[in-house]
């Protein structure tokens, strides 16, 4: 028996050129006269978007104008792209996808070789990479019939779906992507425009001109996007963190227009030298244990937003609830003095007062995270001072979301081969085992046993999920929150019937 996956007449206008249809929004768009006018908050680097790790905007670029074997809908949901249909074997460790009929940019017809070799090419372009780790289970890509291609996993990757639509995994032939969408770009803005399907070797689509708009996209820091939807000249905002957060309390919008994504993922600090202060990992816990969490949640009043010393979110599918929330029971007194502690007798050695750097993104919102963080050390005896993100740094303020919701994910941030300083290799041999395991709760039962490695390694000190944010005016349709904190461009462009 195979689970399979088919493509339904309600997704036929993919293959059209028009990526998704969001159905549950009302209206049509203040702008539905023109090109839907977007402020990306990023720079005009995001427009070169062939780096392997790309940023926010250049996943949100790159996704719409490089498609991989399938897609995300604006609410998250794997719908068809370069694959119009696929089947899962039983035992999960085989994926066959049916390619779509149509063609590259250029005219070349779309097949199983050209897609085969554009995906060995993005794997093995991963290979060190957190998320390279993620799909370190795919054995081989084999082409069985003119438009069909297998993916053979060493054992289960339950989410390989949700991780071939990852942008990263976009698929380019000759250089370019096989759409959905255009771009035309001048400076730091990108005219984008959903590609009709006769140019894309399909179908002509009835009414497309008609359901189609143009997306207008100014790549700006993020006071500037805010601005410039505070004032009326932007409909959609996307991209926001927790650095730029506050800039959202100064805009006197309606709370209507503020989303917030349900995201699971990293927050906290990542341990980026294994020397000096931070050599022993009871120094590092030291640090962990000086945080007050609850303090540094509480500076936003964000509702439901709640604080964690777990590495893996709680709850989230694999987590074998083995590993539980540290220090219960133990006062944010009674640990900071245990923090303390450590501090003295590190000092008492005759080393100075260790001073901790902590790259991190500008932003008031960071400001307040650092500030707050800044005054737990001192209370201890350590100093802490914020320095850009791309400057060296002993500490650095992670923020970033879940590609997909398994605790691999999360392991995998942390394991050696992403990040080097402070690392595990115990945990890593248990990620590996887990990674071969066919046995679901045996799997959960390895990563349970390196998470728990991992955190006695302090080498990520975990404060809380992270937020994402967007601004959306009233009557703008495609767009929706979803769990992986990025929204894509395509189902913007579509305008309702």
């Amino acid at each position: 028996m195979v689970r399979a996956s088919r493509l339904s007449v309600a997704a036929a206008l993919a293959l059209a050129g028009l990526a998704v249809l969001i159905l549950g929004t009302s209206g049509c768009g203040r702008r539905s006269g023109g090109p839907l006018p977007v402020a990306l908050i990023g720079d005009a680097s995001a427009l070169d978007s062939g780096s392997v790790r790309l940023s926010p905007a250049a996943r949100t670029l790159r996704g719409a104008t490089v498609e991989g074997l399938v897609a995300f809908d604006a609410r998250g949901h794997i719908v068809p792209a370069l694959a119009d249909r696929w089947i899962i074997t039983d035992d999960g460790q085989s994926y066959i996808f049916r390619l779509r009929d149509g063609t590259w940019p250029g005219g070349a017809r779309i097949t199983a070789e050209t897609a085969a070799a554009a995906l060995r090419t993005a794997l093995g372009r991963l290979s060190g990479t957190a998320l390279g780790l993620d799909l370190a289970a795919i054995q081989q890509v084999r082409v069985m019939a003119n438009r069909v291609i297998e993916i053979d996993l060493a054992g289960p990757v339950p989410d390989l779906l949700t991780l071939l639509a990852q942008p990263e995994l976009g698929l380019p032939h000759a250089r370019r992507g096989a759409g959905p969408m255009a771009i035309a770009r001048r400076g730091s803005t990108a005219e984008l425009s959903l590609i009709p399907p006769e140019k894309r070797g399909l179908v002509p689509a009835e009414g497309f001109a008609s359901h189609a708009r143009s997306l207008r996209v100014d790549l700006l820091p993020a006071a500037a996007a805010v601005r410039r939807f505070n004032d009326g000249h932007a409909d959609v905002v996307l991209g926001g963190r927790i650095d730029s957060l506050p800039l959202t309390e100064q805009t006197g919008l309606a709370r209507g227009n503020i989303q917030l994504d349900p995201v699971v993922g990293l927050f906290g600090l990542l341990v980026e030298s294994d020397t000096g202060f931070l050599a022993d990992a009871p120094n590092r816990e030291a640090l962990a244990l000086a945080i007050d969490r609850d303090a540094v949640l509480a500076a936003f009043n964000i509702g439901g937003w709640q604080a964690t010393t777990r590495i893996v979110s709680a709850g989230i599918a694999g987590d074998a609830g083995t590993v539980g929330e540290r220090w219960i029971g133990v006062t944010h007194e009674a640990r900071r003095a245990l923090a303390a502690e450590r501090v003295a007798k590190y000092l008492a050695s005759g080393k100075p007062a260790p001073v901790l750097r902590i790259a991190a993104i500008s932003g008031p919102g960071t400001r307040r995270v650092i500030d707050r963080i800044a005054a737990d050390f001192k209370a201890i005896g350590v100093i802490a001072v914020q320095v850009g993100e791309d400057k060296p740094a002993e500490l650095r303020l992670v923020d970033t979301t879940a590609r997909y919701g398994r605790a691999t994910w999360f392991l995998n941030q942390l394991a050696c081969a992403a990040h080097k300083p402070a690392c595990n290799p115990a945990a890593d041999a248990l990620l590996a085992e887990a990674r071969l395991a066919t046995d679901m709760r045996e799997r959960a039962r390895l990563l349970g046993e390196a998470e728990a490695e991992i955190t006695s390694a302090n080498v990520f000190i975990p404060i809380s999920r992270p937020l994402r944010w967007s601004l959306v005016r009233a009557g703008v349709t495609g767009f929706a929150p979803n769990p992986w904190g990025w929204h894509p461009l395509p189902p913007l462009a579509v305008l309702p019937k």
